[in-house]
Formats: structure tokens, C-alpha cells, sequence
């Protein structure tokens, strides 16, 4: 058997195998990594655009008369007249159950109520509520001024002071003259302007508005020709002479 030279075969070196990576050892936790991690702040909400509510200097009766521009010299009245902003004199009855309530609602819509009082507007709310708004602009076109105003001067003017209760004396019965209270005076005010409203349209063929505006810028300038300042003047009388 025949030996040769050995023919040494190149043999390739095997390739290095790239190792796994090893897991990164974590770092040992510490008591403060050990507590939970405060939560994000939450994300704003969406900012909704809502219609600003107007202000109360911003309300215009009927839409057109501010009634921030109203001022009162009978300091007595003034706690019974109710002249803060309102669009819409309408309370829809909310104070009827409650003493002393009216004190709280609009004079203007007192005064509606007050001619609904009358046999033409009964139970017609609108019917007096459009007849005092109307009379409102006439008073505006012939007065220039504000006719809130010029309703609020109106009873301050025709508001009695006086008047004549009866007192009973065994079978006799004695007129004696007594003060008004501040709250009567506004409601013996409205009646007298409501009624001289009334007198006065049956007595001419003018509408209903121009008769109510008519007697309210007469009781505002205190002209005795007025319905209103005639009965006040009245009433006054006979109560002085009955003191």
C-alpha cells in the first residue's frame, strides 16, 4: 500500500455565529422607581362657544326703552314700583299665591293687568298688553322722553296721600281721615290711570292707546284737566275736611 503525501485539504474556519443579544439586565429598583408614576395631566376639554347671556343694563322693554335710565323721587314708592329691566312684561302669574309679591313684578305690567281690569280688555292679555305698548310709543313721539319714565312720574303725581275710612260709634258712623300706605298709593294710582283711560275713550273716537298715553303724560305733567290727578285731588279734599 502506497502512502503518499498526505494532501491536507484546507478546511474553512467556521464562521463566528453572532450571539443572541442578551437581555439587558435591569437596574436594580429603588424605593422612589418602585412607587407608581404620577398620570399625565387629562387633556383640556374642547371649549364650547356659548352665546353670552346679556347684561341686565342690556334688557330693553318692548325692545326699544331702557329702563336703567328710570329715576324715582318718592322714596316711600320706590320700594313698590318695580323698574328693573325686562324684555317681555310677563310673569305668567308666578306671584299670585304669594303675599306682597306684586311689589316684586314690573310696573309696566302692572299696568296691563290694570286694564285688563276694564270691561273692554277683560281676559284679552294681549289684546292690552299691544294697546300699552303702543301708547308707550306714542308717548315717545310726542314727548321725546322715556316713557317708563313718564309712567313712573304718572303715579308718583296721582298717588293720594289721604283718604276717608268710616268708623263705627255705636250705631253711628264717623268719616275720619287716615294715611295711605306706600303699597295702596301705587294701586290706587294704577286704578285711577287705567280708568281715566277708560273715560276718556268713551267720551272721544280716538283708539285706546292714544287715550292711555294721552292720560299718562297729563298725570305726569300733574295737569288737572287729567282723569287721574282730578281724583286724586279729590280724594285729598274730602279727607281734609273729615280730619
Amino acid at each position: 500500500m502506497e502512502q503518499g503525501n498526505p494532501v491536507q485539504e484546507e478546511t474553512k474556519a467556521p464562521e463566528p455565529v453572532a450571539a443572541a443579544p442578551e437581555a439587558v439586565a435591569a437596574p436594580p429598583q429603588t424605593a422612589q422607581a418602585t412607587e407608581a408614576a404620577p398620570a399625565p395631566p387629562p387633556e383640556p376639554a374642547p371649549v364650547r362657544e356659548v352665546s353670552e347671556k346679556p347684561k341686565l343694563g342690556n334688557v330693553l322693554l318692548f325692545g326699544k326703552y331702557d329702563a336703567t335710565e328710570v329715576s324715582m323721587r318718592d322714596a316711600g314708592m320706590a320700594r313698590y314700583i318695580d323698574i328693573s329691566p325686562v324684555a317681555v312684561p310677563h310673569s305668567g302669574g308666578k306671584h299670585t299665591s304669594k303675599p306682597f309679591a306684586k311689589a316684586k313684578m314690573s310696573i309696566v305690567e302692572r299696568l296691563i293687568n290694570g286694564m285688563m281690569r276694564t270691561e273692554d280688555f277683560t281676559g284679552k292679555k294681549l289684546k292690552a298688553y299691544r294697546a300699552v305698548e303702543r301708547s308707550f310709543d306714542i308717548i315717545n313721539q310726542k314727548t321725546k322722553v322715556n316713557p317708563l319714565q313718564a309712567l313712573v312720574d304718572a303715579l308718583q303725581n296721582v298717588a293720594p296721600r289721604e283718604e276717608v275710612t268710616r268708623l263705627q260709634y255705636g250705631g253711628i258712623s264717623v268719616p275720619k281721615a287716615v294715611d295711605v300706605a306706600p303699597a295702596r298709593r301705587v294701586d290706587l294710582a294704577l286704578r285711577y290711570v287705567c280708568n281715566g283711560a277708560l273715560e276718556t275713550s268713551h267720551k272721544s273716537k280716538k283708539p285706546i292707546e292714544e287715550c292711555l298715553a294721552d292720560e299718562i303724560i297729563g298725570a305726569a305733567r300733574n295737569d288737572m284737566n287729567s282723569f287721574s290727578v282730578a281724583k286724586k285731588e279729590e280724594v285729598e279734599r274730602v279727607a281734609a275736611s273729615a280730619r
